[in-house]
């Protein structure tokens, strides 16, 4: 009932490079490569090192790529929000301050005197 022909076999090779099962040399010729840091990788490695890190999947450099600036978006957003509640913060106390300096009466005044004549008479 199988009448497809078989897939071919694809065999990664010591050097990295892929080669088809039935074309793979007999004998192949490389020493082990020893990499101890990443500059001394050969240059097809080392993009593939710098971009995936190491013992990083793609899949957590794809998350990277779409998480990265929605991570900003969403930060910045949050900062956006926290600037406007302390601005509207900021002109709320200054109206309670307005207010209250408006409506005030001749004795707070006479004691806001007092507390500031007790201030000086402390820091001297």
């Amino acid at each position: 009932m199988n009448h497809l022909p078989e897939p071919a076999r694809v065999v990664r090779l010591p050097d990295g490079t892929h080669v088809y099962a039935d074309q793979m040399p007999a004998t192949f010729q490389s020493g082990p490569q020893v990499v101890q840091h990443i500059h001394q990788a050969a240059p097809d490695r080392t993009v593939q090192r710098l971009a995936l890190g190491s013992g990083v999947g793609a899949g957590a450099v794809a998350a990277g790529v779409y998480f990265g600036p929605l991570l900003v978006g969403v930060l910045t957003a949050i900062a956006a929000n926290l600037a406007m509640l302390a601005f509207l913060a900021l002109i709320l106390a200054w109206g309670v301050h307005t207010v209250v300096k408006s409506t005030g009466s001749s004795e707070g005044a006479a004691a806001v005197k007092n507390a500031r004549r007790l201030a000086r008479r402390r820091h001297r």
